[in-house]
């Protein structure tokens, strides 16, 4: 795909990983498949992707990303292929309480 056809893609992000982000709550990525937009969006937050990714090279278990709502694990994990318009949504996993 060329960047003229490869989707443009809504990522939000909780207030964990804005700080990666400038602060942004919302990005807009470039990519045929959520691995792809997450490097898009290592491309210009540095320190992103360490966030997502273990040494092992695969999505932190305590990363949930949901594409339209419906988490990716149950539809391809990073291979997921995405179209225009869709939304990403990536919720790190909280761990706390008394």
């Amino acid at each position: 795909m060329t960047a003229a056809t490869t989707p443009s893609i809504q990522v939000r992000v909780t207030a964990v990983l804005q700080k990666f982000t400038n602060g942004q709550k919302t990005v807009e990525a470039r990519g045929a498949t959520v691995a792809e937009v997450l490097d898009d969006i290592e491309s210009r937050y540095p320190g992103f992707r360490s966030q997502m990714y273990g040494g092992d090279g695969k999505l932190h278990r305590f990363v949930n990303v949901y594409l339209n709502d419906e988490d990716i694990r149950y539809t391809g994990g990073v291979d997921t292929a995405l179209k225009q318009g869709d939304v990403l949504d990536i919720l790190p996993a909280l761990a706390g309480g008394a």
